[in-house]
């Protein structure tokens, strides 16, 4: 969900597809918020795993385009407009969610993850694809593993080792998910000549989907209150 990290139409089109099962389920969300699908349906496993699917794949997809962007050498400037870009968009999701539901605000989202993600992943730009492997792995793995009680609260549950997290309309720790970014850092090593060869964003679809993409921070940004105002229109109606 970085500005523009990566101009290639098949990275796009891959960030247009996820794009899709973001406003799937948040419309699922809202569906059930406004009463109009069973309580708890987004809670059950395959709700769970469709929504941790969604945004593992967004932070894959920026661990892949920070290597496609700065594995040849990195650009300063560009880095830092595209992460301060993402971490001001971070702070209006967390101001906007405090305000509207204070119980359960946005204090360590997917935009949070992404932004600080990146300036972790400076530190890999020079690891070898199997120590990205490794380390994506493990960061995975571990707080599966190792929880404790003093990471319950708000305070510290943004690192990821808590045993019950705190209650957030979305919530996506350092552990596990910087996992999946160093991931895509990996497969970006692996992946990079076959990206490079395909330039073409295909038909109609392609296109919308590449468009979607490239914007999918914008969009991002709206469509959780277009969904909401569109149904509670609808619902008025």
């Amino acid at each position: 969900m970085t500005p523009h990290a990566s101009r290639l139409p098949s990275v796009d089109i891959a960030r247009g597809v996820a794009l899709i099962g973001m406003v799937v389920f948040h419309f699922t969300f809202d569906l059930e918020m406004f009463g109009h699908l069973a309580p708890g349906t987004i809670t059950n496993p395959y709700w769970s795993a469709f929504a941790r699917l969604v945004a593992g794949s967004f932070v894959f997809l920026a661990g892949l385009s920070l290597i496609l962007a700065h594995g040849d050498g990195f650009r300063a400037r560009a880095f830092w407009r595209g992460t301060g870009l993402v971490a001001l968009a971070a702070l209006a999701v967390t101001v906007a969610t405090y305000i509207a539901m204070p119980h359960m605000f946005v204090f360590f989202g997917i935009l949070h993850i992404i932004a600080l993600s990146r300036v972790l992943g400076l530190a890999f730009l020079r690891v070898p694809v199997w120590g990205l492997v490794a380390c994506g792995a493990l960061v995975w793995a571990l707080p599966y593993l190792v929880q404790f009680e003093a990471f319950n609260t708000r305070a510290l549950a943004w690192i990821g080792f808590a045993e019950t997290l705190p209650l957030s309309m979305d919530l996506e720790p350092i552990f596990p998910w910087f996992g999946p970014f160093l991931l895509g850092m990996a497969a970006a090593h692996l992946l990079r000549p076959w990206l490079g060869r395909w330039r073409s964003e295909g038909g109609a679809m392609g296109r919308a989907l590449a468009f979607a993409g490239r914007h999918s921070l914008p969009i991002y940004l709206v469509h959780q209150p277009l969904l909401i105002g569109g149904m509670w229109v609808f619902a008025q109606l």
